[in-house]
């Protein structure tokens, strides 16, 4: 999905403004702000049952009093085959969020009991097919095969885990940029990924983050403090490391076809973990 077809999409759902719409950013979601409303186009159908968990988490949320950010529908619309959610527009952020300011609300979420509607378990590798897919031929069909064998690996070996922590809810995609600094305090976005799961998927994030995306120590030690545990001194980090690892680079995959540097970024990824090489940097896309 281009900036055109999710433009075509978001004219459909006649969202006030939608004409005049911004592009905030394009990926499994385009990203519209428009008017005093932020709307997401979702790449294909197989999104929409996360949409409507979405939405359904955002109220919930709510309920419980932790800052997060707020459906502004109830219920996700599916507009010929892309689902789409509306979302009530934050004031300008403030400054930028810190890894601080993350492990300060995912002490809230993590302190919760299960929501009242089912949440999935926090499959990190359950994209890696899909994501495969779209890249098609853009990419090396010995790297395809390369990460669904790295994914059946880890997908085992994480079955044997056993938590630190008591399993629970979970962002699922517990990063800074899921954080916006309101002038009243943090809030959390992007609330797809949702699960009920090991509290550890949240906090393996920020050690992948220091370890891959150069996130300077003093920035990761003041996310544990203010967490109160360093997950890396668990014994099952590597392999959940190792399954986001591997995630990440497929999700990356998704985008080869059409973008030169989402193709560089991904034979940058494989490469490194095709020879363990973990001191090669990876850069956000």
């Amino acid at each position: 999905m281009d900036e055109a077809r999710a433009r075509e999409v978001l004219a459909l759902a006649q969202v006030p403004g939608g004409a005049d719409a911004r592009l905030l950013a394009l990926g499994e979601n385009a990203v519209f702000e428009a008017g005093d409303v932020v709307v997401k186009v979702g790449r294909d159908p197989e999104l929409f049952e996360r949409a409507r968990r979405e939405t359904a988490v955002s109220g919930w949320l709510a309920k419980e009093g932790v800052p997060a950010v707020r459906a502004a529908e109830s219920e996700p619309l599916l507009l010929e085959g892309h689902p789409v959610t509306v979302w009530h527009r934050l004031p300008a952020a403030v400054r930028p969020a810190e890894p601080r300011d993350l492990a300060g609300l995912l002490r809230l979420v993590h302190a919760l009991p299960a929501p009242p509607f089912p949440l999935p378990p926090r499959d990190l590798l359950s994209g890696v097919e899909r994501w495969l897919r779209l890249a098609g031929d853009a990419i090396d069909p010995e790297d395809a095969a390369y990460l669904r064998e790295r994914r059946d690996g880890f997908a085992t070996a994480a079955s044997a885990l056993t938590p630190h922590l008591p399993p629970g809810p979970v962002h699922g995609d517990a990063l800074p940029r899921n954080v916006h600094i309101t002038p009243t305090g943090p809030v959390l976005v992007d609330l797809e990924t949702f699960a009920s799961d090991f509290r550890e998927h949240d906090l393996v994030v920020l050690a992948l983050s220091h370890d891959r995306y150069a996130l300077p120590a003093p920035a990761y030690d003041a996310f544990t403090a203010v967490y109160g545990w360093d997950v890396r001194t668990w014994s099952g980090c590597a392999t959940l490391r190792g399954a986001r690892e591997t995630a990440s680079c497929a999700w990356v995959a998704q985008h080869a076809p059409t973008n030169p540097k989402a193709l560089a970024e991904f034979t940058r990824r494989v490469a490194s973990l095709r020879t363990g090489d973990e001191s090669v940097r990876w850069y956000p896309f």
